[in-house]
Parts: C-alpha cells; sequence; structure tokens
C-alpha cells in the first residue's frame, strides 16, 4: 500500500471509510472502467491505482457515494464529502474533452489558488524580515542583504530520481532554466535539466518522466478555464496525448519562429518561454500517457515509480515555513 504522490513525493493522507484503500482524502472512481484515483492534496495531480484491492474498493466508494445527502452530480461526473472530509469523485461516461475540462479545471484551478496564497505569504514573510532587520537596527539595507539568504532557502519544486540512484534537486530558479531540446532529423525531443548541484538531460523514456515532475512547477500560476479549454482542444486536435507528445517538437519549433524575443531565439525550447496553453497541453499529455502505460499492463513500471516516491520521500529535506506565514496562509484559507 503506497502512501505518497507519484508526482510531488507528499503524504496522500489517509481515510478510515474506505476499508480496502485507507489511502487519500479525495478519491475519484470509475467503476465501468475499474479505476480508481488518489487526488493529492498538495499538487492536485491524479495517481493511478495499480492495486489489487481496487475493486474492492471502487465498490465501497460507490456504496458511500450513494449513501451520503452532501453530493452535486450530472449525468456523467458527481462529487460527495463524507464524513471526516473524505471527498469521492465519481466519474460516468462524459466525452472526453468533458472529462478533461473538469479534470484539469478542478486541478489547476485548485492549484493556482494555492500559488497565489504561498506567493502573498512568501513577500509577507520577506517583508517581516526587512522590518525586523531595520527594527533592531540593520536598517533596510540590512534587511536586503538578507534577502539572498532566504532566496537560497526557497523549497525545491521537483525531485528527480536518476537511474544511478542520484536525487536531483530542482529549485525555482532552477526550473526556469529547463529546456526541451529538438532533434530536428527525426523531430524526437530531450530535457535539459539545471539543478542544485549542476545539469543533466534526460532522453528517452526519461524525458517524459522528468517533464511530468518539472512542468507543475512551471505551470502553478495557470489555471483559468480559457487556458485550459485551449490547452484541451490542441491535445483533441492531435487525436490523443501520445500523438500531441508525438508533434511536440514541431509544436516548439514553430514556436521558436513566432516568438520574436531574443532569449527564446538564444536558447530555443525554454519550456518557461512557451505560451500557456502549450505548457498546459504537455502537462496534460504527459500525465495521460503514464496513466495509458498503466492501463496498458505496464504496472510493473508504475509500482516501481511507486516504489521511487516512497523512497524520495523518506529522504527529502523538509519543507521549513516560518509560523507567520502559516498563520498568513490560515487566516486567508478561512476567508477563501
Amino acid at each position: 500500500m503506497y502512501s505518497t504522490c507519484l508526482f510531488c513525493n507528499r503524504a496522500l493522507g489517509e481515510n478510515e471509510i474506505i476499508e480496502h484503500f485507507p489511502v487519500g482524502r479525495r478519491l475519484a472512481f470509475d467503476g465501468e472502467k475499474g479505476r480508481l484515483w488518489v487526488v493529492c492534496r498538495r499538487c492536485e495531480r491524479w495517481n493511478l491505482t495499480p492495486l489489487e484491492e481496487r475493486w474492492e474498493a471502487i465498490e465501497e466508494c460507490e456504496r458511500e457515494f450513494r449513501g451520503t445527502r452532501m453530493r452535486m452530480s450530472t449525468d456523467q461526473i458527481g462529487l460527495a464529502r463524507l464524513r471526516e472530509g473524505l471527498e469521492l469523485v465519481r466519474i460516468g461516461e462524459p466525452l472526453r474533452p468533458e472529462f478533461a475540462a473538469w479534470r484539469y479545471g478542478d486541478q489547476f484551478g485548485r492549484r493556482r489558488r494555492r500559488a497565489m496564497l504561498w506567493t502573498a505569504a512568501g513577500i509577507a514573510a520577506t517583508g517581516a524580515v526587512v522590518a525586523g532587520a531595520a527594527a533592531v537596527g540593520g536598517g533596510v539595507v540590512g534587511g536586503v542583504h538578507m534577502i539572498p539568504q532566504i532566496i537560497a532557502n526557497v523549497p525545491v519544486r521537483a525531485r528527480i530520481k536518476t537511474k544511478d540512484g542520484r536525487i536531483l534537486k530542482v529549485r525555482k530558479q532552477n526550473l526556469e532554466k529547463s529546456r526541451f531540446l529538438l532533434n530536428t532529423a527525426d523531430r524526437s525531443w530531450s530535457v535539459y535539466v539545471k539543478h542544485s548541484t549542476g545539469e543533466e538531460v534526460f532522453t528517452g523514456e526519461d524525458s517524459v518522466r522528468v517533464t511530468g515532475l518539472l512542468l507543475p512547477g512551471l505551470n502553478e500560476m495557470i489555471g483559468t478555464k480559457p487556458v485550459i479549454d485551449d490547452a484541451v482542444s490542441r491535445i483533441e486536435e492531435a487525436g490523443d496525448p501520445e500523438a500531441y507528445l508525438s508533434r511536440l517538437a514541431l509544436e516548439v519549433e514553430l514556436q521558436a519562429e513566432r516568438d520574436s524575443r531574443a532569449v527564446f531565439k538564444k536558447k530555443p525550447g525554454l519550456i518557461n518561454r512557451l505560451p500557456k496553453p502549450i505548457k498546459l497541453a504537455i502537462e496534460m499529455a504527459v500525465h495521460e500517457e503514464q496513466e495509458r502505460r498503466a492501463l496498458a499492463g505496464e504496472l510493473l513500471a508504475l509500482e516501481a515509480a511507486w516504489r521511487e516516491a516512497e523512497e524520495i520521500a523518506q529522504i527529502a529535506d523538509d519543507m521549513f515555513v516560518s509560523e507567520e506565514a502559516r498563520e498568513f496562509i490560515e487566516k486567508h484559507r478561512r476567508l477563501n
């Protein structure tokens, strides 16, 4: 039984209601197709479960969903909140664009609101440090001199495990330097990653895996409905997520031709400079491609990824947040 998110390596939480699957605070299930996801409440990604117990857990979820009055539903999608705060998302038979828009609208919308809250808290905390330095006689200049130290303690946005067992820590300032490296001969692509101790290039299947780890940090402030709809339509136009990823190199090449900014021309493929809908579409496609592989029978690979997430979670460094920042976040969360 796994307890950490496959994507951000954070704890998925627990519940005492679903006996056959006591992991997670929000579960999504599709009884007809036999799919069960744990929705991470930190990064809002959907973790597909390859566990043998999923059928019994899905039956329990269905019973609990039908037995609660605190639910909203259409013919296609239902949301219910149970006792102790567990949330169930019931999937019917929506058309793919409808499901994608609903699923990612919820996921990216929550993530965007949380990112805005954390950004505001960070600005408030930095202001408090500068003000504190001034109060003890250091003046504003003394407070400003402390800012580099604050920046150095920016939380890790992604942790990447390499084939030789190293854990690469990618912070925001590193994240924004990540690039797609394009092979114009066969239109394939790899990923260049800057990290705390150097740089790395990932190719083949690793490029898809690593892209899935990097993009949530780059897309955290993106989540409006028009942008999500645009991203969904791009995947639909390609036919499916796999087809969209196969033409990614062409998409990036075309963007480089359109983009007049010198930084993109100097370093083509700079992921953070891509338009918002393209970045979101890539994140969706990568996520769904990982699920497709799992559903196609590659459960051993998915299980290995879960074990990797568990291992990274055990050795991950703590994300220290000041008490003032926590109070700020809790106050504004209540207001929302």
